[in-house]
């Protein structure tokens, strides 16, 4: 599967780690070089820097032919945005966003 992680911090690291080895293409998005050259230097997956909501970025990092985006940024508004736009504009099928703020979820129990 092609996918695409928008986050580069501990979720999205162990995220990429774990999919990385399983034959997946991985491209990891986040706004922290240092961060994306680390995971580069340890598994074999592409890395944008840039802000994962943003339409150019998401192409960049190729949406246009992607089977699923998990944004897991520490921010819940990009992440549900970055989804919508993957949806609106990329058509990508799967779409994963994390949210930690019930607030922000209406259908949540």
């Amino acid at each position: 599967m092609k996918i695409i992680i928008l986050g580069a911090g501990q979720v999205g690291g162990t995220l990429a780690e774990n999919l990385v080895g399983e034959n997946n293409d991985i491209t990891v998005v986040d706004t922290n070089g240092e961060r994306l050259r680390s995971l580069q230097d340890k598994f074999d997956l592409r890395v944008v820097q840039g802000h994962g909501s943003h339409p150019r970025v998401l192409r960049e990092a190729g949406a246009d032919d992607a089977d699923m985006l998990v944004a897991v940024t520490s921010s819940d508004e990009t992440n549900m945005v970055a989804c919508q736009v993957a949806y609106s504009l990329f058509n990508t099928p799967n779409r994963i966003a994390r949210i930690r703020s019930p607030g922000l979820c209406s259908r949540c129990g």
